[in-house]
């Protein structure tokens, strides 16, 4: 029987929303996440570094530029064991300068994702998926990466018709 698994990293604290900071109990893609548990029958994973970036927001967007530029894939605090049992990912995060965040990357490199389908979703303010879908392709061995899914942050707790037309146009309800 088909498995999927959601996998995620989301960023509480400080956060941008619309030209404006806020701080936030829970992240946007994490309140997403929560609305896909609701909608599909899937286990779930969040990605989480052993040094989480700065709650404050600009010296956070500052550190994951440089994680960015260098290339730098943080440490995470754990793994699932195995992905063997699924065949579908839903991946979310956000937009971090263009694409994935860095953690992501680490989290994609330790798998073999032959045979498996990536839908990504990607939390934004305005830059939607940016190159994420590509550097997915290149982090994941093996994979086929589907049309992703932008949901603009700040309105993360309304998006349920917007996941269920995109699980739908995927087979998963």
């Amino acid at each position: 029987m088909a498995k999927t698994l959601i996998v995620f990293f989301s960023r509480a604290d400080e956060n941008y929303f619309g030209g404006a900071m806020r701080y936030v109990k829970v992240g946007n893609t994490e309140i997403v996440v929560d609305l896909m548990k609701e909608l599909i029958d899937a286990d779930t994973f969040k990605i989480e570094m052993k040094e989480p970036y700065s709650p404050v927001y600009m010296t956070c967007i500052e550190e994951a530029k440089r994680d960015k530029q260098n290339n730098v894939r943080p440490e995470l605090i754990s793994y699932p064991d195995s992905i063997d049992e699924y065949d579908t990912i839903v991946l979310g995060y956000p937009n971090y300068w263009g694409t994935i965040p860095m953690a992501v990357a680490t989290f994609l490199e330790k798998y073999d994702f032959t045979g498996k389908t990536i839908l990504p979703l990607c939390t934004n303010e305005g830059s939607r998926m940016g190159s994420s879908e590509i550097d997915i392709r290149k982090c994941a061995k093996g994979v086929t990466v589907k049309s992703g899914l932008a949901i603009t942050g700040s309105r993360a707790a309304d998006s349920g018709e917007a996941l269920k037309k995109w699980f739908a146009a995927n087979g998963l309800i």
